[in-house]
């Protein structure tokens, strides 16, 4: 099965403060937020969130410490630690695609386990990223999997081939296409517009 893709990563854009004392907490935070940075890319995340949380310790307010700490949260699976981290980055930055990827991330788990009201969170969230961003990587190819997992293969298909066009590389996105249309057109009861299995009456709002 294809790989789901999240957990964005993001650079310091803190401004310096005229504090010296501040300057120098802020200045040991962006060291720490570059070394836990380096660690997620090298796939180490519970190395990069001890760094990352003593960053945070030192600069509190930092949405791109928060997105990169959250980060490494949901590739250990502690997504109850990330929600409330990510949450308050969204709303100190609510343009911030970033964040609200994580989010997304954060509030649906793993998508084989997730329910109704996570996936609806999840798809909140997403949907956000891309009203800040309409080209943020990876965001329609998740999409596409959750409408996938819930039997809504109309919209799935909308948001791989969406994904497609933003990264034409996107073998993920090819693959489902793929394989979704080879299985439209050997059940002959499924149609364009059949969305079996795409809601629940325990949907709740976020």
């Amino acid at each position: 099965m294809a790989k789901r893709k999240h957990c964005a990563h993001a650079e310091d854009s803190a401004a310096s403060s005229p504090d010296p004392a501040a300057a120098s907490a802020q200045q040991r935070a962006r060291e720490y937020l570059n070394a836990g940075a380096r660690l997620l890319a090298q796939h180490k995340p519970g190395e990069a969130a001890a760094l990352l949380e003593d960053a945070l310790a030192l600069d509190p307010h930092n949405v791109a410490i928060a997105i990169n700490l959250g980060g490494a949260y949901i590739l250990q699976r502690r997504y109850a630690k990330a929600v409330p981290l990510l949450e308050a980055a969204c709303q100190r930055e609510p343009d911030n695609a970033m964040a609200w990827v994580n989010l997304a991330a954060a509030y649906l788990g793993r998508l084989e386990l997730s329910d109704v009201h996570q996936q609806d969170r999840a798809i909140d969230a997403f949907e956000r990223a891309l009203l800040a961003d309409p080209q943020t990587p990876h965001v329609n190819y998740n999409l596409g999997l959750i409408y996938k997992e819930r039997g809504d293969v109309a919209r799935a298909m909308a948001h791989f081939w969406r994904a497609l066009e933003i990264d034409p590389d996107d073998r993920d996105a090819r693959y489902w296409i793929e394989l979704l249309g080879r299985s439209d057109a050997t059940d002959p009861a499924r149609s364009g517009d059949d969305a079996d299995g795409a809601s629940s009456s325990e949907a709740s709002p976020s």
